[in-house]
């Protein structure tokens, strides 16, 4: 089996288990199969968020050490899908596939910064020449199904072993497609979209990394991604038993999800006297289809939610811990 692009650490597993361990004390109703972590602890001398300041072929020699927990199961990802699209567009308008232009730039924007998913529908549009409408008929349903997979023969390419199993051909929606998209998407969802932490990892860590398509597009993508100068982030968590007062200023790199699929997180942290790390949680509840169904998915939703702010927290106050070490 070819190796992780990271360096799986003892202490880190170990600390990571503790850590879901009591994730699952406060969040009795999720199931341990409901949540896929992976947490990636860059040490010095830092090799990401360089402006680029390493070559591909270097920094792909260097193996930062990591944990991961189910993180190589697959879940539907909601927008966290987006990511890999910036990613895509980025290749094909550096490559000249695409002419870059004001409607396409706002889009990004919104995809990313408002989480769009009109402006997502776009770009997939643009990324694959295809449109949604009316169903087709066979023939031309296959031709515009083969369109559709353009990004995911992109990431194949990669050679990345995150990437074999995932799928991401799918426009996301606030509600549901129709036609054509409801056809594509199958009538069991088997053509949903499906990423895993670690794929998802690696993706961000070629972003950070400065090496996703080019130095310069690494870094558009990096200001796609930060979610504000200064978040503050805890560094206790909150919990029916504990209430914590303490933040501390952080830079974060980050996209969120909350949908129907569930609630997903990724995101890259910097901050004083904590080493730069990355972190992916994803977590889902099979009970959330039934819910949607009778309009109750939020409620259901936010355990799934608070325990990823529970989780990032904690990975927070654990960094902290793990630096002044």
């Amino acid at each position: 089996m070819p190796a992780k692009f990271f360096q799986p650490d003892s202490t880190l597993q170990t600390q990571l288990e503790a850590i879901l361990e009591e994730t699952w004390r406060y969040f009795p109703e999720l199931a341990q199969n409901q949540l896929a972590v992976t947490w990636i602890s860059y040490e010095p001398p830092y090799r990401v968020n360089t402006g680029g300041g390493l070559s591909a072929e270097d920094f792909w020699q260097y193996r930062p050490q990591g944990a991961s927990y189910r993180g190589v199961e697959l879940f539907v990802p909601g927008s966290i899908a987006h990511v890999f699209y910036l990613v895509a567009l980025n290749v094909w308008l550096e490559q000249g596939m695409v002419q870059p232009s004001d409607e396409i730039e706002r889009a990004l924007t919104d995809m990313m910064v408002g989480t769009n998913h009109d402006a997502a529908s776009y770009v997939v549009d643009v990324l694959s020449g295809t449109t949604s409408g009316p169903s087709l008929p066979p023939g031309p349903s296959d031709t515009w199904s083969s369109q559709r997979n353009i990004v995911n023969r992109y990431f194949a390419q990669l050679g990345w072993p995150e990437l074999r199993a995932i799928n991401v051909n799918q426009k996301t929606w606030h509600n549901s497609p129709y036609c054509r998209e409801h056809d594509f998407l199958g009538k069991a969802l088997e053509n949903q979209n499906q990423l895993s932490t670690e794929a998802t990892a690696r993706l961000l860590h070629s972003i950070v990394g400065g090496v996703s398509v080019s130095r310069e597009r690494s870094q558009h993508m990096m200001d796609l991604l930060q979610s504000a100068l200064s978040a503050k982030l805890s560094t206790e968590t909150s919990s029916t038993e504990t209430s914590s007062t303490e933040t501390v200023a952080a830079h974060v790199w980050a996209q969120r999800s909350l949908d129907e699929s569930g609630a997903h997180s990724m995101a890259y942290v910097e901050a004083e006297d904590v080493h730069p790390y990355l972190l992916v949680v994803f977590s889902a509840s099979p009970r959330l289809a039934h819910y949607a169904q009778n309009g109750h998915a939020q409620a259901q939703l936010q355990p799934s939610d608070a325990a990823i702010t529970f989780i990032a927290e904690k990975i927070f106050a654990q960094s902290q811990q793990n630096f002044i070490q």
